[in-house]
């Protein structure tokens, strides 16, 4: 397994050690041992270009997830799962209003994206869709944190 985790973001400090530990249990569940993917931790500013180059959204958003399975290229690499963005500002936001830490968020927000790379989606207009990708996420949440998260 390649988990690459980059800190580009330098306002909040993070226990990169028990962030990466999370998230290798979280790989493990659904089954990427064997995948490459890389978490990219950065500030508002950051996520806000990367938002409005690539959804034409001119704001912050919390996660975006990069597939490298989709399109025509996918055979070239078949381990290359995607790539991962966070907002560190808007996790630390979305936890202080979920009252959990920043490293639960960012598991959670982390799972989310990483179900994005492995082809759920919630945003698809189909109810169905988006019920079972957020039954997944707590799912996993709870295995990895034992504890249940009711994230909206």
């Amino acid at each position: 397994m390649a988990l690459i985790v980059t800190k580009q973001q330098k306002k909040t400090p993070l226990d990169l050690r028990k962030i990466r530990s999370s998230l290798r249990k979280v790989i493990s569940l659904l089954n990427c041992g064997e995948k490459e993917i890389s978490l990219i931790l950065v500030d508002d500013k950051e996520i806000t270009a990367i938002n409005n180059q690539y959804l034409h959204r001119n704001r912050p958003t919390n996660v975006i997830s990069f597939p490298m399975r989709e399109g025509d290229w996918t055979n070239i690499q078949p381990n290359l799962l995607g790539d991962i963005m966070i907002s560190v500002e808007t996790a630390m936001r979305d936890a202080q209003s979920e009252n959990i830490s920043l490293e639960d968020e960012i598991l959670f927000l982390f799972i989310h994206g990483l179900l994005h790379l492995l082809g759920y989606n919630h945003e698809n207009g189909i109810p169905q869709d988006a019920a079972q990708m957020k039954a997944k996420e707590k799912e996993i949440f709870e295995v990895v944190r034992h504890y249940p998260i009711d994230h909206d």
